[in-house]
């Protein structure tokens, strides 16, 4: 099984960013530009992007230059036909970019996957005259690319599903997080966010405000870092312009730009943020936040009446792409969805526009939720398999109490299905579940509500062992990294299957509590209890290779081929895709558990720790538990001490459950679970 190589076509901020993330996440990636002295300017971005990581402490000075040795500048698109994945992210231009995908199409093999990160085009218009036009998808990159985890994936009119599936996995794969859009103009994000910013150019072209105070209350109204006209001069002013341009073609007068706008590009100037005593008129900023609130809602809006896409694909759009705190939805039902129709009629009449049948038919809402609350759990079907989502991503698939209800419901679902015979277990986004909901369990102990995390762990112990014992055959899909509740879903599966981001942890010992759900017992059903104890004291994640060395992942594919894999082996039990095997020879990691953490030298652990200074492995272990919680790793110890591998551990499970409220009741829980939100290192009292 070969490294993911991927090609990236135009050196330019997009084109070298995309190739940073993709080296960073572990790709080989060749970078072409058909200017050379561009792909030497990009290059040396990207370095002083890695430098400044470096100080930063976000990664090692030996794996930055990791990540430049996985990135290769080659001279010629002929070079690109090794790859399996090619990305062009030139400029905005129908004809440079048709004629870049006829010669990719010439020299790359019908089997190599190609995508523009095209912002302007439909996919579609860059398909007519490829020999191959059923292997061209779209992937919209956000700036940065390297640190922006969102990508909006199209298909054109002629593109194949299984194209758009294998392009959708490498996005998992290298961490980002997919939205699926139709292809129209703006696809989603820049839809409903392009009106924004030209409705702040409106109301100051009409005299409303300066840009100073616009910025100002939009940045107190969404909760955003930066205001619409800093953010122009940020990404650029005619990027703005471009994009207002091609929307106001597709869509009317209300998405063409400003004239304002037109004059600031014509200028060749940034917005000057000045501010006017207006700024501070308590009128004046309800009149700016209704009528940027109104852009916003009314494109979005539109374009889910439109199917372009979802409800949920525009929040996670807002919240992931744009870093808004809440998406145009969430914050029409904060706002109160009669109020926010009201803002919504007075700017379109003014474009004599009819009002977005999405949030007109919930007028007068009354219902007890949000009218726009959105499911974290989505099931799909695949002909005799259910494919079982947990999809949260922007909070990595945290394990909440909406989460935990909803999966139990679409358990329910699948298990009381006849036509289902398997079941896949996936997260969206970079991660298959990063365990529980920790914000919960700090709000619920600071109002001394402790039964609530009771409660909630029961719930979600019951459903996890009802996985378990289930007919159907459970596949684990770990396509991203996987903690705390997470890995235990896992566990409860008969086949667990990962991807080279695939990893798993117990991290809980470090903050303060032990795995509650499973997790001292599956692990050592399936290692053993040397690698389980290794695995919950120490509480160190690892890598998806390491957990299938040591068995406690049954498969180890490729991020483009493991959904179908997953699919196959909940199906059948079996696959027949060319897979790698285990060493023969025992991993260096059973070897060191075997030898430290052993049934007749696990508790001197508790009480001393290691003495022998020659002793790298046991002095490293010293080190870990050193930082964990005395209580969390007693009580951890004493329920591995209890499990068998592939015996019975419902006496075990029944042991994590009971001793839960006493845990979460110490102060080292609410101090290990605060001190992560904190993000600072916990000091552990023993209490």
């Amino acid at each position: 099984m070969g490294r993911l190589v991927v090609g990236v076509v135009g050196a330019g901020n997009m084109g070298s960013g995309i190739a940073q993330k993709l080296a960073m996440e572990g790709a080989e990636v060749l970078l072409y530009d058909a200017h050379p002295e561009a792909v030497e300017r990009g290059m040396g971005r990207i370095a002083a992007l890695l430098d400044e990581g470096v100080e930063r402490k976000v990664f090692t000075r030996p794996q930055a230059d990791a990540v430049l040795g996985r990135l290769r500048p080659v001279d010629a698109v002929d070079a690109l036909a090794a790859c399996g994945l090619v990305i062009e992210a030139v400029f905005e231009d129908l004809g440079v970019k048709r004629r870049v995908f006829e010669r990719l199409d010439a020299v790359c093999g019908p089997e190599v996957v190609l995508a523009t990160n095209t912002s302007s085009f439909r996919v579609t218009d860059l398909q007519p005259g490829l020999r191959h036009p059923e292997r061209l998808v779209g992937l919209h990159f956000f700036f940065h690319p390297a640190k922006n985890r969102l990508v909006e994936v199209i298909a054109g009119d002629h593109t194949r599903a299984d194209v758009f599936d294998r392009a959708w996995a490498v996005m998992e794969g290298t961490g980002k997080d997919p939205i699926r859009s139709a292809d129209a103009p703006g696809f989603i994000v820049n839809r409903f966010f392009v009106p924004w910013l030209n409705e702040a150019v409106r109301l100051h072209e009409e005299g409303v405000a300066a840009p100073g105070d616009i910025d100002a209350i939009a940045r107190e109204v969404f909760g955003v870092g930066m205001g619409p006209f800093q953010l122009m001069n940020v990404t650029g002013v005619p990027i703005a312009c471009h994009a207002a341009n091609t929307l106001g073609e597709a869509f009317g007068a209300f998405y063409a730009p400003a004239r304002g706008l037109e004059r600031q590009v014509a200028s060749g100037a940034h917005w000057e943020l000045e501010t006017s005593e207006a700024g501070s008129d308590p009128l004046v900023r309800a009149r700016v936040a209704a009528r940027l609130r109104a852009a916003a809602w009314i494109a979005a809006g539109q374009l889910v009446d439109e199917g372009v896409g979802s409800v949920r694909d525009v929040e996670l759009g807002a919240r992931v792409g744009l870093r808004w705190p809440r998406g145009p939805f969430t914050m029409a039902g904060e706002v109160g969805l009669d109020a926010a129709l009201g803002e919504m009629e007075a700017l379109a009449r003014a474009w004599d526009l009819p009002l977005p049948t999405v949030f007109a038919s919930r007028r007068g809402w009354g219902g007890p939720e949000h009218p726009f609350a959105l499911p974290v759990v989505v099931t799909e079907r695949r002909g005799d398999v259910a494919i079982i989502s947990l999809d949260r991503p922007d909070k990595l698939n945290a394990l909440s109490p909406q989460l935990v209800a909803e999966l139990e419901a679409a358990w329910d679902a699948v298990e009381a299905d006849p036509q289902v015979r398997g079941v896949v277990l996936r997260g969206t986004g970079k991660a298959f579940g990063a365990g529980a909901d920790v914000e919960f369990f700090v709000r619920s102990i600071e109002a001394g509500h402790i039964g609530a995390i009771t409660a909630f762990s029961g719930r979600a112990a019951r459903l996890f062992n009802r996985i378990d014992a289930s007919d159907k055959r459970v596949v684990a899909l770990l396509s991203g990294l996987s903690l705390g509740g997470g890995s235990e879903l896992a566990l409860t599966a008969d086949h667990i299957v990962a991807t080279p981001k695939g990893s798993l942890g117990f991290p809980e010992t470090g903050l303060g509590i032990y795995p509650g759900l499973g997790g001292t017992q599956r692990s050592t059903r399936r290692v053993g209890r040397p690698l389980a104890r290794w695995l919950v004291l120490a509480g160190k994640p690892i890598d998806a290779r390491t957990a299938f060395d040591i068995g406690l992942v049954d498969v180890f594919a490729p991020a483009d081929q493991a959904l179908t894999i997953a699919l196959e082996l909940a199906r059948t039990g079996q696959t027949s895709a060319d897979l790698p095997s285990r060493a023969a020879e025992p991993h260096a990691l059973s070897a060191a558990a075997e030898r430290l953490l052993g049934d007749t030298t696990a508790e001197t652990w508790l009480v001393r720790g290691a003495r022998d200074p020659q002793d790298a492995e046991a002095l490293e272990l010293e080190k870990l538990l050193s930082r964990k919680a005395p209580l969390a790793l007693a009580e951890a110890a004493r329920l591995v001490a209890m499990a068998d591998r592939g015996g019975d551990v419902s006496r075990g499970l029944e042991a994590e459950l009971e001793g839960i409220e006493r845990m979460f009741a110490t102060r080292d829980a609410h101090e290990g679970m605060k001190a992560l939100l904190e993000r600072r290192r916990p000091v552990f009292e023993g209490r």
